[in-house]
């Protein structure tokens, strides 16, 4: 009898034990799923209207679609991104505010001296997706002045000459600069407040040079009224495949490529980062984005979070060591 006794409360833990098993085991589905149950919101630390701010309405689009929420772009621009990558930097890691930002993010704290109220870490952002990759190309304005790179060098070393860029600290201000010294050139840095302004003074004939990105020159180029001298790589850029690389014309050791990644705040659960990762690795799949990226001027990239962590503590590493190297600082 107590042999039946016996087996009979083993079987009965055994069964609690196997119920709360089962239980947990459709509770753990369940509360990953549970995110997300509100709006989420994208800050882009820049104006409306620039890539970045682009590329996060697009994938903020998609990114609704696919979790069944609103995805709300937030611009709050200032300080070349500081302001807004502070403001996401000290959000709730929840999932609900996160930051789309171009590589601008490891440069602009290393040149500008933000207060203690809009510092921030890049190292304690949580990287969760690498959008694209974006060549740097040097443009030229209209009149056929400057020819070929070789022409705008030895111009500069009569009369300084004008360079665009859409912002002190981005990677175009960062590229000039190292461009200066490799190539003996006087190219003189003139900031603006995003891509847009920068380049339309070029385009109206105000500044001769500009360090761009491919997506906003494209139009440009056949009636004209821009020119492209070089790009700051390795090799040719499929985006535009007849423009030499700076090593190419003898300039050597000036590479920078520029990008745009998808961070949250320290802290973020990573089912939520997995989550974003593997919609957004999905997204950027589809043909249509894909050529959406490209009219921008990016080439999609994708991957796991870690590997955009890794592009950008490179980053910050590298241009930390140059900006201190050049003693490059706000004008």
């Amino acid at each position: 009898m107590r042999n039946v006794q016996r087996r009979q409360s083993l079987q009965g833990v055994l069964g609690l034990a196997l119920g709360v098993g089962l239980l947990g085991a459709g509770m753990a589905p369940a509360a990953a799923q549970a995110w997300p149950t509100k709006p989420i919101t994208i800050v882009v630390a820049y104006p409306a209207g620039g890539d970045t701010d682009a590329v996060a309405r697009l994938l903020g689009e998609k990114l609704s679609t696919r979790l069944g929420q609103p995805v709300i772009v937030d611009n709050k621009p200032g300080a070349s991104g500081i302001i807004g990558t502070s403001f996401v930097n000290k959000s709730a890691p929840d999932g609900y505010t996160l930051l789309m930002a171009p590589s601008t993010v490891t440069m602009a704290q290393l040149v500008l001296k933000p207060s203690p109220a809009t510092a921030y870490d890049m190292r304690a952002l949580t990287p969760i997706f690498q959008v694209g990759a974006q060549p740097l190309f040097l443009a030229a304005g209209p009149g056929g002045k400057y020819n070929t790179l070789g022409d705008a060098i030895q111009a500069s070393k009569g009369t300084a000459l004008n360079y665009a860029s859409p912002g002190t600290g981005s990677p175009m201000h960062v590229l000039g600069e190292m461009f200066n010294r490799a190539a003996g050139a006087q190219f003189t840095h003139v900031p603006y407040k995003g891509i847009a302004p920068g380049l339309n003074d070029v385009v109206g004939g105000h500044l001769p040079l500009t360090w761009i990105t491919y997506g906003p020159v494209e139009p440009y180029l056949k009636d004209g009224k821009l020119k492209l001298l070089a790009v700051a790589q390795d090799q040719r850029s499929p985006l535009a495949p007849n423009v030499p690389t700076l090593g190419e014309l003898g300039v050597k050791g000036v590479e920078v490529v520029a990008w745009n990644g998808l961070f949250g705040p320290k802290g973020m659960p990573a089912s939520v980062v997995a989550k974003l990762n593997t919609e957004l690795n999905a997204i950027v799949k589809d043909p249509d984005v894909a050529q959406r990226l490209r009219v921008l001027g990016m080439l999609p990239v994708g991957g796991a979070p870690a590997a955009l962590g890794k592009v950008a503590l490179n980053d910050l590493d590298r241009f930390t060591r140059i900006v201190n190297e050049l003693g490059i600082k706000a004008e």
